[in-house]
């Protein structure tokens, strides 16, 4: 088995692991599984009441990554600002891109799903999966976003409302 770097991340520091969000480490932990010893991050995701162990030598190759900086979150709520890019391609095709980008853990891919898919009052209804996409991408957007700004989920979800509503005046 092959050592990767050790990443340092330490217990009660918010993490991004890229296909569920936000969440908290609450300890460092041994384990003995199919006989290694394995050291292992427990990753606590509050909203979901799910508590994910990832063995410590694995966590940088699946993609977990500190917070991202205040400057990458201006930055992504300056995205939200822009105007729409929708691909003429199939539905089905651009849903399996926003999935990846919601997947992928990368902030500003995040942003750009929720300002892509982002319809005022005024503009036609959303489809069901577009709508849950949407909401998926808008739910980690306003996770990190209050994570790194210290305020909670309901005030992060009113500065990244705000930024959208700006949008649309």
């Amino acid at each position: 088995m092959t050592k990767s770097k050790k990443p340092d991340f330490r217990p009660n520091e918010f993490v991004v692991y890229p296909a569920h969000g936000v969440g908290r480490i609450i300890s460092i932990e041994e384990q003995e599984i199919a006989g290694f010893v394995l050291e292992l991050f427990v990753i606590s995701f509050e909203k979901d009441k799910m508590t994910l162990r990832v063995p410590t030598h694995k966590a940088t190759d699946v993609g977990m990554r500190s917070l991202s900086s205040p400057d990458l979150v201006t930055k992504a709520l300056d995205t939200l600002k822009g105007k729409a890019r929708v691909k003429r391609a199939m539905w089905s095709r651009r849903a399996q891109e926003y999935e990846q980008k919601i997947n992928s853990g990368d902030l500003m891919a995040i942003a750009e799903v929720v300002r892509d898919l982002h319809r005022s009052d005024d503009q036609r209804e959303q489809s069901y999966s577009e709508r849950q996409l949407y909401e998926a991408a808008l739910e980690r957007l306003t996770r990190e976003v209050a994570a790194v700004s210290g305020v909670d989920e309901a005030g992060a979800q009113k500065k990244v409302g705000d930024v959208l509503v700006s949008r649309a005046a």
